[in-house]
């Protein structure tokens, strides 16, 4: 039917341009993100074709998140897990009751001022409180972690799981299907005979070609029997507690005791009953302590979630503005993927043009390549704006946190990128505490002294085949 290649190649680039004003106008996409796209379609037009039904489509998966999001709200109005906290909030003054209000407004959780918060910056300490809770459980416990590992830490996790389903607690663990190890079939299959319920998130097989199979459960959060809870970014794995490739790995947790954790349980109820379709064994009311809101503390914490889910602006991206626009003295700032978008380079920017010291500790050395050099382009964007920017040299830096004038705090799994805050289902716990303030500016500048600031010079020094990894990178800023 076509003569020559030309033909073909012309005929392929006319169904790439027809496409591309599909994704204009179907999507109403971000110009920013249709460029790089445009590009691969006039470069590998059948390639780019394909990876952009398998990674990039978002309509279908639009269409799907949207009935998730409309089965959430049933789940939470089910519940006014607020009458379950203490609302009541005697802040010291009327800028820490605003943040609270402002977020829950913003589409958070219960905010509760009744809590006990454990930070956790070193992975044996983070593994080893969380172990002795889950062992120590006698109702349920409730896990949900994007990556668990087939090694010596994943078994343990496991064994322990397992044993505790043996012993009649209602047990169930939620794992994004990318992050799970299949080779841990013998110990699911032992967790799930012991009684044990497993499930995962968007299965690759299952959603090949699915837009879905882009958007990951990147949650890391844990709840035993509603009165303890973990949010972080520790995944479960011996590379989490330094005995990967990367060598001595730098992340942070939190535990917490108090109301915030019916917020937790919520999030947990709502992921698995999307990716299961699994049965409670009781009423979900019954699952809230009935001294939830006992005093354990006095941290106020929110927890926070974003997702595709949400039709409206994303609440984590809200919640990281919030705390860099309340910021007076100090914004500092953990990530290993710094891509921030248009509206949060402005707010870094704002903050350091008011005076404030903003600085960013990222990894010096990259576990994706792409990723790394957009990071180095990032930081240099904002190094000419004032903010510090600083390469920990110390292993890899994994945590993902934000403490703003020492008592304004973020910990969870998001990122700093349009990965976490547009694709991925994320979780951070905000924290308003001055004493977990104070120790996470101490870990903050402990880790400076094993980074390296970078600077504009260094940026300028990027030569030859370097520079060509940053330029192409640069392509797929917003290929996400």
């Amino acid at each position: 039917m076509f003569d020559t290649p030309m033909q073909v190649t012309i005929i392929l680039y006319v169904l790439d341009m027809v496409f591309l004003l599909f994704m204009l106008f179907s999507e109403r996409s971000n110009p920013s993100r249709i460029i790089p796209w445009a590009i691969i379609f006039l470069v590998l037009p059948v390639v780019g074709f394909i990876a952009y039904l398998m990674i990039g489509q978002t309509f279908y998966a639009k269409h799907t998140f949207k009935l998730k999001g409309i089965k959430d709200e049933e789940i939470k109005q089910s519940i006014d897990i607020q009458e379950y906290v203490i609302a009541q909030d005697e802040a010291e003054n009327m800028e820490d009751a605003s943040i609270g209000r402002t977020m829950l407004n913003c589409g958070g959780e219960a905010y509760s001022v009744n809590n006990k918060v454990e930070l956790f910056t070193e992975g044996v300490d983070n593994f080893e409180a969380l172990f002795d809770d889950l062992r120590n459980a006698n109702d349920f416990i409730f896990i949900e972690y994007f990556i668990v590992k087939n090694d010596e830490l994943g078994n343990q996790f496991l064994d322990i799981l397992t044993d505790k389903a043996k012993e009649g607690l209602e047990v169930k663990l939620l794992s994004d299907d990318l992050g799970f190890s299949g080779r841990l079939g013998k110990k699911a299959r032992a967790f799930r005979k012991a009684g044990g319920q497993f499930s995962k998130f968007h299965a690759v097989t299952t959603y090949f070609l699915s837009p879905k199979k882009n958007n990951r459960n990147h949650r890391k959060i844990a709840i035993i029997d509603g009165k303890i809870c973990y949010c972080g970014g520790f995944n479960i794995g011996d590379e989490y507690i330094g005995k990967g490739d990367l060598g001595y790995w730098r992340d942070s947790s939190v535990r917490i005791r108090g109301g915030a954790c019916v917020g937790l349980l919520m999030r947990f109820v709502r992921d698995w009953e999307y990716a299961s379709n699994g049965e409670f064994r009781r009423n979900l009311a019954e699952y809230i302590p009935i001294d939830v809101a006992k005093e354990h503390g006095n941290d106020r914490v929110e927890i926070i979630s974003g997702g595709p889910d949400i039709a409206d602006v994303n609440p984590i991206r809200m919640e990281y503005l919030q705390l860099i626009k309340s910021a007076k003295k100090s914004v500092y700032i953990h990530t290993p993927y710094f891509m921030p978008d248009d509206s949060l380079k402005d707010a870094l920017s704002l903050a350091a043009a008011s005076g404030v010291d903003v600085r960013v500790i990222m990894p010096d050395k990259p576990d994706h390549m792409f990723v790394y050099w957009n990071n180095v382009y990032c930081a240099n964007i904002l190094m000419k704006r004032g903010v510090k920017i600083y390469m920990y040299n110390n292993g890899f830096v994994h945590s993902k946190t934000i403490v703003v004038d020492g008592k304004y705090c973020s910990v969870g799994s998001a990122n700093m990128d349009d990965r976490s805050l547009v694709l991925n289902f994320e979780t951070n716990a905000m924290i308003l505490s001055k004493d977990i303030g104070q120790k996470m500016d101490e870990a903050f500048m402990k880790d400076l002294e094993l980074s390296t600031e970078y600077s504009c010079k260094d940026y300028d020094n990027i030569k030859g085949f370097k520079a060509l990894r940053l330029v192409i990178s640069r392509l797929f800023i917003n290929l996400t």
